[in-house]
């Protein structure tokens, strides 16, 4: 996969003075089918999540609640979103290499996937990553 092929998407978006609105539906909002759902909270601060890939897994991440960064790599790039709106959505596609910090206080992370949890779906070592996104680029 290819840095590019990630983006944030906006999410529709209802104001009102009793309090705003927001939602996701599988396969209209995001390009996938929800398989998982699952969320980060009370994160440390100066802690990092993630640092690993998927082989098969795609994610969708939003900050409900305050902020935090998610540092993708494909093997040749590095790209660094901030998430700080609960209608932005970050779309991860398989086979990148995420990182998630900067958390701030009382942040919280929703992360939508489209496969249901597989231990051996991950890439924990970033060496192994990197061969494994060179040899899908040759």
């Amino acid at each position: 996969m290819k840095i590019s092929e990630a983006s944030i998407y906006d999410l529709p978006k209802f104001l009102d003075k009793r309090g705003n609105l927001s939602f996701v539906e599988e396969l209209k909002n995001i390009p996938f089918k929800i398989e998982r759902i699952y969320w980060l909270y009370d994160v440390p601060g100066g802690e990092t999540r993630g640092g690993h890939a998927y082989k098969e897994n795609s994610e969708f991440i939003i900050a409900l609640s305050g902020s935090f960064d998610v540092l993708l790599d494909d093997g040749d790039q590095h790209k660094t979103y901030t998430l700080n709106r609960s209608y932005h959505g970050l779309y991860v596609p398989k086979g990148l290499w995420r990182e998630m910090n900067n958390f701030s206080t009382n942040s919280l992370a929703l992360i939508l996937a489209s496969t249901k949890y597989n231990i051996n779906d991950y890439v924990r070592d970033y060496a192994e990553f990197l061969k494994i996104a060179k040899y899908e680029k040759e």
